[in-house]
């Protein structure tokens, strides 16, 4: 039976539904296929600063705080989220409010004034926001890795942007980036919870007059040549370093990406993985120690990230790296990958039991074009992975790439790295 239902208005918007009758609530969420990588070196952080601008005014709810009491009188919570490929707008409320969360949510993205003054007042709350990033080396590691990754090209851009370029942010800026790419094609509405009556009556009345455009997409990402071990360092006086070391991986779609994620889910998933057990627990170099494979629609990275003692860097980047290799030169056992199987499944299924869980879940699918759309489709490609299939994409992703290194800490010589990780 399918969790979700699709539809298609005239105009090529799509409408993903979920129906969870055992919920009083729904969550409304309108994704576009448009993040920063859709950006210009000259409108860099322009889809995170037009996130925060939406919610300043439109003429029938004229400012922020007229948005905000309206989705307060509805018992709701309303937010929005950026990253690099898609961004979101939500509300979640009462299933009864559906239609004025709606409402609120299309008045937003298809009215908002972005006033001149809101612009520049917003800019001091961005620039601010750019301060508590960079001063977060936890958050910011992440940046200075896929910097290295992906080198000056949108994909290894901040997502937040750079200070230069939200200053320079004009309405123009952001009423030419919103014409460009918030279009039907690259829209989809999602309602997950209690839905009665009939939603896609609201949604045709709401946005069934967006004339179709046809957008195009960004530009494809080009990789670097892998050759040996490649080392950045942001040098940064700091109590802890932190670190990103990691090698390219699948895009989204790939037929192993399953293989691929219960891969990183042994080297770093949960308590008992391979990661936190020798990283922290028994050599006690770090507080936080985690594996991830981020994948996008033409590129991916398998990457483990921790904070470690600046005095144990050299030796955290070698077991990190130990521990990559170890996993492409040696089959996982079998009893190892039963219970990374599990974790995996149960991390899944815990992250759909409510509706805004379920629908970012659909949407995150249906806005890139992901043809894996139902919950058991993910779940029977978790259950076909075998020992052969993790040591196979291990020795594939692992041995055949050059592997990379991130780190911020008080240090300089960059060839001391490269050393360990070609050990």
């Amino acid at each position: 039976m399918s969790v979700f239902e699709r539809h298609t208005l005239d105009n090529g918007l799509r409408v993903l539904t979920a129906e969870m009758p055992q919920v009083q609530s729904v969550t409304c969420m309108i994704m576009l296929a448009a993040g920063s990588r859709y950006e210009t070196p000259d409108t860099n952080g322009i889809a995170h600063f037009a996130e925060h601008m939406f919610f300043k005014g439109t003429e029938r709810r004229p400012t922020a705080r007229d948005i905000g009491m309206e989705v307060d009188s509805l018992g709701g919570e309303f937010n929005a989220f950026t990253s690099k490929e898609y961004t979101g707008y939500y509300v979640k409320c009462a299933a009864d409010y559906r239609d004025r969360a709606l409402d609120v949510l299309v008045d937003m993205l298809r009215h908002s004034k972005f006033a001149p003054e809101e612009i520049e007042r917003e800019k001091g709350v961005i620039v601010e926001e750019m301060n508590m990033y960079y001063d977060t080396p936890r958050d910011f590691i992440g940046g200075v890795y896929d910097s290295l990754l992906y080198g000056d090209q949108p994909l290894g851009w901040d997502i937040i942007g750079r200070k230069e370029t939200v200053r320079a942010a004009t309405r123009d800026t952001f009423l030419g980036y919103v014409d460009r790419w918030y279009k039907p094609e690259r829209m989809v509405v999602g309602l997950g919870g209690r839905l009665e009556g009939d939603p896609l009556e609201t949604i045709e009345r709401l946005l069934g007059d967006l004339e179709p455009v046809d957008t195009g997409g960004p530009a494809t990402v080009e990789l670097n040549g892998e050759g040996g071990p490649r080392v950045h360092i942001r040098r940064k006086e700091s109590d802890q370093a932190h670190l990103c070391l990691g090698v390219r991986s699948y895009s989204l779609v790939h037929p192993d990406r399953y293989v691929l994620q219960l891969l990183s889910t042994v080297l770093g998933t949960g308590m008992s993985s391979r990661l936190f057990t020798e990283v922290r627990e028994r050599r006690g170099l770090a507080y936080y120690v985690f594996a991830h494979n981020q994948s996008y629609t033409d590129a991916g990275s398998l990457y483990s990230q921790a904070g470690v003692d600046i005095a144990r860097a050299d030796e955290a980047v070698e077991t990190i790296a130990h521990e990559f290799r170890r996993i492409a030169e040696e089959p996982v056992p079998a009893e190892e990958l039963e219970k990374a199987r599990a974790l995996a499944k149960g991390r899944f299924v815990l992250r759909l039991e409510n509706p805004q869980g379920m629908i970012v879940f659909g949407l995150g699918r249906e806005v890139l074009n992901d043809p894996v759309l139902e919950p058991e489709e993910v779940l029977a490609g978790l259950d076909s992975v075998t020992v052969e299939d993790v040591q196979r994409v291990a020795q594939d992703v692992i041995g055949s790439n050059g592997v990379n290194l991130a780190l911020i800490g008080p240090f300089e010589d960059a060839e001391r790295f490269e050393a360990l990780l070609g050990a």
